[in-house]
C-alpha cells in the first residue's frame, strides 16, 4: 500500500501495511498408531482455520494463524497436526474496514502458504505420503462472514 520514491519522504500520512517479520510460533504432529499405512490409504481429513491477533506495538500487530489438520483411516485417527503460524505486520493509518480486511483476510493469506509447507513437512517427517492443504480464499472467507453478520443483525 505505501510506495516510497529514493530520496523522497516517506508518506507518512498514507495508509501503510508491512509484513515485518514471519515465525513458526508452535507446532505438533502426533501419529497414535504410527504411519500403518493400508494399501487403500484414503483418509478423512479435516481442516480447522483460526486467526487470532495480538497488539505487540504502537502500530505493529502479531497476526496468528492457526491450522489443524486431522486424518482418520476408518474409525482410527492416523495423525493429527497442529501448525501456528505467525506474523508481525505494520499497519498505520488504515480505516476500520481496511484494517479489519488486513487481518481478517489479507495477513492470513500472506501466513498461509507458510503453515501449508509446515504441515506438510511435519506429515512426511512422522512417514505418511506427501500431503499438500489445498488453497484457501481467505477474501471469501471474509466476505462470507461479513454478509453472515449482516444476516444476523437483520434477524
Amino acid at each position: 500500500m505505501s510506495t516510497e520514491t529514493p530520496g523522497a519522504a516517506p508518506d507518512e500520512t498514507g495508509p501503510q501495511l508491512a509484513l515485518q517479520v514471519v515465525y513458526l510460533k508452535d507446532c505438533s504432529f502426533e501419529s497414535p498408531q504410527g504411519p500403518r499405512i493400508e494399501e487403500n490409504w484414503n483418509p478423512k481429513i479435516n481442516l480447522d482455520l483460526n486467526t487470532s491477533v495480538t497488539v505487540i506495538g504502537d502500530d505493529v500487530r502479531e497476526v496468528l494463524l492457526t491450522v489443524t489438520v486431522s486424518a482418520k483411516q476408518g474409525e482410527q485417527t492416523a495423525f493429527l497436526v497442529e501448525v501456528k503460524q505467525a506474523g508481525a505486520f505494520l499497519m498505520r493509518n488504515l480505516s476500520d474496514d481496511d484494517l479489519k480486511r488486513a487481518l481478517s483476510s489479507v495477513c492470513p493469506g500472506v501466513l498461509f502458504p507458510y503453515a501449508r509447507a509446515a504441515v506438510s513437512n511435519l506429515v512426511m517427517q512422522g512417514g505418511f505420503p506427501q500431503f499438500l492443504l489445498p488453497p484457501v480464499n481467505f477474501e471469501a472467507l471474509y466476505a462470507r462472514s461479513i454478509a453472515d453478520g449482516q444476516n444476523a443483525t437483520k434477524n
